[in-house]
């Protein structure tokens, strides 16, 4: 039997890609903000959460999502990332925005790992 969150778990492989993807986006001078920002939902609603929010040099905050897929069967690890969680995102990113006074420019990423190939999609989805 395997621990949630052990090794071997989808926990595990997730903080892994989370990693992955945050390396990648670090080397392409992207800082880190916060990680895994969650929001709880009302009684009935999920929440939402954010796997990464960086920021780019140009002061862009930058909501990524990061989905991985051990190989490509059901249209991979960014056709996974449906309406219903955009959704989810977009409710934690206008959450996470309620602390700024003006607000900065933002965008809403993908990072897709599938089978150990990453791939970056910049405006991925928008907030509407």
């Amino acid at each position: 039997m395997v621990k949630a969150g052990g090794p071997g778990s989808s926990k595990a492989a997730g903080d892994e890609a989370e990693s992955l993807a945050l390396q990648y986006l670090q080397r392409h001078g992207l800082t880190l903000v916060s990680r895994n920002y969650r929001v709880a939902g009302g009684s009935r609603a999920r929440g939402g959460e954010v796997d990464l929010i960086v920021r780019d040099a140009a002061g862009t905050l930058i909501f990524v999502e990061v989905r991985s897929r051990a190989g490509w069967s059901h249209g991979g690890a960014s056709a996974s990332v449906t309406s219903r969680k955009q959704q989810r995102i977009v409710l934690a990113a206008r959450h996470f925005l309620l602390r700024y006074r003006e607000l900065p420019p933002c965008r809403f990423d993908v990072v897709a790992i599938d089978a150990g190939r990453l791939q970056w999609i910049q405006a991925a989805f928008d907030a509407a």
